[in-house]
């Protein structure tokens, strides 16, 4: 028996080895080999010194990095405080029960989130672009815009924000449309023969009940948008646009990493990044218990 208790005591652990090793190698290894890398400074990839905590110093005393810091800050405020939004108001929308064509409304704004971002920012460029693009001739042929008008130049984070902005609306949408099915009919129906108008049944009832949801929508927006990379680079062709207006915080780290070839800074700057994620992690799971709480 003691035999046979043993086996089945070590079995949990057989089946896991397979994943603890390849997470071992894949993640754990290379996180220690990053915090590692973060305190030397490198020349290429064969030649490094020690010089402890020095990156982090000279990253915080970076005024490029701050502008990074900024810029991707300006970025997830546009996510937040405008896609969201947008995105619970047409869910609110496609969730009425007698809106004709609702599944066609669904798929159709839910379509370029299924597009890569690459893709986005190719079909954004063309639309920006001076003289031939689709915003330049429309505002011209309206109000005789000035067709030479640099949108890529002058308005760098609208341009970002509105590419994802058309990408992920409606891939938010779909979160809060979930979150609004589940909303208890009998609530909405009591606070109705109540009186009480539309804002005030959002207000007292549809919004307590689908705020964990919109929590979790907006720490993925948040994490989402810090990571910002793809967007910038293709639409303003490889570069952080006119007084790095369009550097974000990994462009900043693939420019001190790949560009000027050291690793060990751009690690830091990776680090950095992740602390960032994870203290906005804390606050936004803080703030959750504190609702339910209360």
């Amino acid at each position: 028996m003691s035999a046979l208790s043993g086996k089945l005591r070590s079995a949990p652990w057989m089946l896991l080895a397979p994943f603890l090793a390849v997470s071992a190698m894949f993640v754990a290894f290379p996180l220690v080999q990053s915090v590692s890398l973060s305190m030397r400074q490198s020349f290429g990839p064969a030649h490094t010194r020690f010089v402890g905590l020095t990156n982090y110093r000279d990253l915080l005393s970076d005024p490029l990095f701050w502008t990074a810091v900024r810029n991707t800050l300006l970025f997830t405020a546009g996510g937040v405080f405008i896609q969201l939004p947008l995105s619970l108001l047409l869910a609110l929308l496609l969730n009425r029960p007698g809106l004709r064509a609702r599944t066609a409304f669904r798929i159709i704004f839910f379509a370029p989130a299924l597009v890569g971002v690459v893709f986005v920012a190719m079909i954004f460029g063309v639309i920006f672009e001076k003289r031939t693009g689709l915003v330049n001739q429309f505002l011209h042929a309206t109000i005789g815009w000035d067709l030479d008008f640099p949108w890529l130049q002058t308005f760098v984070m609208p341009a970002l924000i509105l590419s994802a902005l058309w990408q992920y609306v409606g891939f938010n949408m779909v979160y809060f449309l979930s979150a609004l099915q589940n909303v208890r009919a009998d609530l909405l129906e009591a606070v109705r023969l109540d009186g009480a108008g539309r804002w005030k049944a959002f207000r007292y009832v549809v919004f307590p009940e689908i705020r964990p949801v919109a929590g979790f929508v907006v720490l993925l927006s948040i994490i989402g948008s810090f990571q910002l990379f793809e967007l910038p680079y293709v639409l303003l062709n490889s570069t952080a646009g006119p007084d790095n207006r369009g550097l974000t915080l990994v462009m900043y780290l693939y420019q001190m990493g790949f560009d000027a070839g050291d690793l060990g800074y751009a690690s830091a700057v990776g680090w950095v990044l992740g602390l960032i994620l994870v203290a906005f992690t804390v606050l936004q799971r803080r703030m959750s218990r504190g609702e339910v709480s209360s």
